[in-house]
This record gives structure tokens, C-alpha cells and sequence, in this order.
């Protein structure tokens, strides 16, 4: 699963790295980010001239199906299993219409070492900014009073650099990946699900400061590496 992710890169470096044309709001960094969290997803939409085109918003870490009747009574989803994702009436709707990118700079994982959980900071050489591939969804309250927007991120089976950290790894889109993904014209389930496999290329881990456990600890001291209890 991923459970913990960061995105400290500024609103122009995302802005950027993902084509989104409009700045809409100035982002905080978050190092330590965590579900019910606020964070950016990039989308597309389609503009006043019938041009479609990507945008960056802020929507709810924590999928919401739009059928859910009360959200008291239900969990929200933080992650979609790539292997039910086309199937599960929780994400079928969002897979065929509701695509998102979440943009990332590393994500936590937590390695057991001597029967303790040592948490495992997991980025891409240089502290490129990447993009998750995410599912969003829509809900409302039956009188109309409340209208949230949430979102899930995709999980595949961990590659070999991460397999000795833990089973499954967030799905990181290539640059292919993500147009396609992002493209509101591709329904083709079995073509979408081909971006939808563990990262390839090279990726770094290294481990970091317990401090990370508590979602009250958001500094650049949770991203540190520290030496390794092991």
C-alpha cells in the first residue's frame, strides 16, 4: 500500500514538470502527507474553447465513491489494487472517467528490522518530481449542501529495490504514462492498464527518522536520512 507520501517541490516546478497552464493557488510543502490530507492532483478538463487541458486542484486524500449513501459509516479509500481496480464498483466509474495524476517527490514505506518498523524513505534519483497514478470521484449529500472531491492512489506489486522493503508500491507513470492516462478520450481498460506496472527504472531508499510515525510531525526532518537501526 502507500500510506505516507511527500511534495515539496514549489506550485512552479509542478506546474511545470506536469504541462498545467494556469496557476490557480500557491502550494505548501508537505513532508510528511497523509490520508484526509488536502493535496494536489493533476487533471484534465476541457476549457471555454472545447480545448482540453490540465489543471491542478486540491482534492481530499481518501476516495469516496459518489453511490456512498453516508460517508459516516464509510472508510475512505486511500489506495485502489491494480488488480481489482477495473473490476471493484468503487473504482470501475473512476477508471473509465475520473483519471488523476498526483505529483510526488517520494513516498514513506516501513521495513520490519529486529521485529521493529523502521521507516524507508523511497524517491527517484535527484529528487525528481514525479506522478502517481490516482482515481478521483465525486460526492454529494443528498440535499445538495455538501460536494467533495476525494482521491485514491494505485498500487501494483513492488519491484525488485522495493520488494525487500514491502509487497506493493504506489503506480509511478511514465511521461507516456501519464498522457495517456490523463486522456479523457482512452476507455480502453486494457491499454490503461499497461501504464499500470511496478517502476522500472532506478529509484533510491534510504532510512529515515522515526519522527515520521506521527502524521503531527511535517518537516524537512522526516525526508533526512538517518543511519540505518539494522
Amino acid at each position: 500500500m502507500c500510506g505516507r507520501y511527500t511534495i515539496s517541490k514549489t506550485t512552479e516546478e509542478i506546474l511545470e514538470r506536469f504541462n498545467v497552464l494556469k496557476e490557480i493557488f500557491e502550494l505548501t510543502p508537505n513532508y510528511n502527507v497523509a490520508p484526509s490530507h488536502m493535496v494536489p492532483v493533476v487533471l484534465s478538463q476541457t476549457n471555454e474553447s472545447d480545448d482540453t487541458v490540465r489543471v491542478l486542484q486540491i482534492v481530499k486524500w481518501g476516495l469516496v465513491p459518489f453511490w456512498v449513501r453516508d460517508t459516516r459509516s464509510h472508510k475512505p479509500f486511500i489506495n485502489a489494487r491494480v488488480e481489482t481496480v477495473v473490476e471493484k464498483p468503487s473504482f470501475k466509474s473512476s477508471l473509465a472517467k475520473k483519471r488523476c495524476i498526483i505529483p510526488a517527490d517520494g513516498f514513506y514505506e516501513w521495513k520490519t528490522v529486529d521485529g521493529k518498523k523502521q521507516p524507508i524513505r523511497i524517491r527517484l534519483p535527484g529528487d525528481q518530481l514525479f506522478g502517481f497514478a490516482g482515481l478521483y470521484d465525486d460526492w454529494k449529500s443528498a440535499d445538495g449542501s455538501v460536494n467533495m472531491r476525494t482521491c485514491a492512489i494505485i498500487t501494483v506489486p513492488a519491484n525488485e529495490a522495493m520488494s525487500e522493503i514491502h509487497g506493493r508500491m504506489p503506480a509511478i507513470l511514465t511521461p507516456e504514462g501519464e498522457s495517456i492516462w490523463l486522456d479523457p478520450e482512452q476507455k480502453d481498460t486494457k491499454i490503461l492498464a499497461q501504464y499500470l506496472e511496478p517502476y522500472k527504472g532506478e529509484i533510491e531508499t534510504f532510512a529515515v527518522s522515526p519522527i515520521v510515525n506521527s502524521v503531527k510531525n511535517n518537516s524537512i526532518e522526516c525526508t533526512l536520512a538517518v543511519a540505518n537501526s539494522s
